[in-house]
């Protein structure tokens, strides 16, 4: 868990209702503090969070009223290119070339606001959609929307294996029998990033207590589908119907996706989005909305997860003095491809920084 942060990759910096207009937004994403906000036309900006002059974080300045940042110690003013047009203690002089912000760009798609923090966004390389997010055919709640203290690749790995679903979540979302699902795993790009899938297929199975609950059926044939879609985002997808009816109007299921943004290497920030059908409705009342109910009980299972996490984050902490190393089961096949993936991205963004080798 050392050397994880990626630069060039795009990630989630929050959903658009997190960036009302005429908001300063401040926060840190792979190490880089950020100053943010939506100016009056819509188009959210983001800039180097530190002021040109003296380092100041941007976002404790304010927004003046003709559109430009203020900066809280010195009072330099920055328009929304980055550009400084106001420096109060050197009035009528020339401002200096270097009086300007670093930009990063932008997309909002999919009622997300996503970030890229490299040097020059690479075309190839494009911010997953999340159509379910922001679709009239779906209902969607976020359940949650947190900083975590620990690595962001152990939260990774935490949803790509849900083998600890016995006995995490026993008595939840999981069950022993959940842990004997024979899995599948699947490595395809998605818009260009590398992803990797874990795939678990049961027939007439006993559903766990929860869903049950969701989805009012205690016996199922499941396809239950955790994908890394990049090291920025992952998707659950659990599919669910009576035996011998999936693919018919009688299936069922949830969509969670789960964006998670490292702040530092020992830090992350974990956003939860519950979607399910519009219309889907909670078996025990017609008159809640099944995504209410999901949004309801998942953050107990969440609370579960996040324990895991900080307790390994604080073996990790300590020193490696007579640990035998990990070992690791069939089941961990898509964490290694996790890592691997965050490994090479790492490696590939050093090999680019270093200067060219001089001939002797």
């Amino acid at each position: 868990m050392k050397d994880t942060l990626i630069r060039n990759l795009w990630y989630v910096a929050g959903s658009s209702d997190e960036f009302p207009t005429g908001k300063l937004v401040g926060q840190t994403i792979v190490g880089l503090p950020l100053v943010m906000w939506r100016p009056e036309d819509g188009e959210v900006i983001a800039f180097d969070g530190r002021c040109c002059h003296k380092k100041m974080p941007l976002a404790s300045g304010k927004l003046l009223a003709d559109g430009t940042l203020e900066c809280a110690y010195h009072g330099l003013c920055f328009d929304t290119a980055g550009k400084c047009v106001k420096i109060p203690s050197q009035p009528g002089r020339p401002i200096p070339s270097r009086a300007k912000l670093r930009p990063y760009p932008i997309v909002e798609q999919d009622g997300m606001v996503w970030i890229w923090m490299g040097d020059e966004a690479n075309p190839a390389l494009q911010p997953p959609r999340i159509p379910e997010l922001d679709s009239a055919h779906w209902e969607m709640i976020r359940v949650q929307n947190v900083e975590v203290p620990t690595n962001y690749l152990l939260l990774i790995e935490n949803l790509l294996d849900i083998s600890h679903f016995y006995p995490l979540h026993d008595g939840n979302i999981g069950d022993i029998a959940n842990s004997e699902i024979p899995v599948e795993f699947v490595h395809e790009p998605i818009q260009g990033n590398r992803s990797v899938a874990s795939i678990r297929k049961a027939e007439s199975y006993r559903h766990p207590p929860y869903l049950e609950d969701f989805f009012g059926y205690p016996v199922v044939d499941r396809q239950h589908t955790h994908k890394m879609i990049s090291p920025a985002v992952v998707r659950v997808d659990l599919r669910c119907a009576p035996p011998g009816e999936l693919d018919t109007p009688a299936e069922r299921g949830y969509i969670l996706t789960h964006t998670i943004t490292p702040v530092d290497e020992h830090s992350h920030r974990w956003r939860v989005f519950a979607c399910c059908r519009a219309g889907e409705k909670w078996p025990a009342d017609p008159n809640v909305p099944a995504v209410a109910r999901v949004a309801e009980q998942f953050p107990g299972v969440i609370a579960q997860d996040l324990w895991a996490l900080v307790e390994q984050q604080k073996m990790i902490d300590l020193p490696e003095d007579h640990y035998v190393g990990e070992m690791y089961l069939r089941s961990d096949t898509g964490i290694l491809k996790a890592r691997e993936i965050v490994r090479e991205m790492v490696g590939q963004e050093r090999t680019a920084e270093e200067p060219a080798a001089v001939a002797a």
